[in-house]
């Protein structure tokens, strides 16, 4: 497509992403939650959005299958980022990496006496960077579901999940006792489209970045 492609998961990222397209004058023709097509047009003949899983968003503009995209911090650090320009935090979809354990277990003193802990995640090569740089040994099991479910079923002594009011780690009868980083999304940009695309991309990454302050 000569025009822009724009990579978008469904959600709270799309939801929060809408004022940012107005400011840049895109508006799409429908509603992810509400179509299935996974082709969305908008109000601008030359930009078009596509629908993909938010892990799968840098790997779009990696590829340059899309353009433009919009993805967490947490999956652009599991991606690695190759390839990728991240010219600007959008301050949207905030939320914040932790580590949890079930009420009761003294994860300080596991930790302190340098026992080998097993833990539960998406998020495994920033589990991994996190516990090394504690000096913390662990197991990391790679889960896609609810990570909830593991501690409390044996599998796992800690996860390591996104948090952000916390109720589903109450209700679950978790506790929150290590906070590894903030999160929120970023615009990734494909660095070849940049360069032959520069005229159509550089507006919209420019109101893109007024409009997230």
């Amino acid at each position: 497509m000569n025009g822009i492609t724009i990579a978008l998961s469904k959600g709270r990222i799309f939801e929060e992403t809408l004022p940012l397209l107005a400011a840049a004058g895109i508006v799409p023709a429908e509603s992810p939650e509400s179509s299935r097509k996974l082709i969305i047009g908008t109000n601008r003949d030359d930009v078009r959005v596509v629908i993909v899983r938010a892990s799968d968003v840098p790997t779009y503009v990696q590829y340059g299958a899309a353009d433009l995209g919009i993805a967490g911090k947490d999956v652009l650090l599991e991606h690695g980022g190759a390839g990728l320009y991240q010219p600007v935090d959008l301050n949207i979809a905030k939320c914040r990496m932790c580590v949890a354990v079930p009420a009761g277990f003294d994860y300080a003193a596991a930790v302190r006496r340098g026992a080998r802990l097993r833990v539960a995640t998406k998020y495994v090569q920033t589990a991994r960077e996190h516990f090394a740089a504690k000096g913390v040994h662990v197991d990391l099991i790679k889960l896609y579901g609810s990570m909830e479910l593991a501690p409390l079923a044996g599998l796992a002594d800690a996860i390591v999940d996104l948090v952000s009011s916390g109720v589903t780690l109450k209700a679950n009868n978790l506790l929150e006792v290590e906070e590894i980083m903030t999160i929120s999304s970023r615009l990734v940009v494909n660095q070849a489209s940049l360069k032959v695309k520069r005229e159509l991309l550089q507006p919209v990454i420019e109101a893109f970045a007024k409009a997230a302050g």
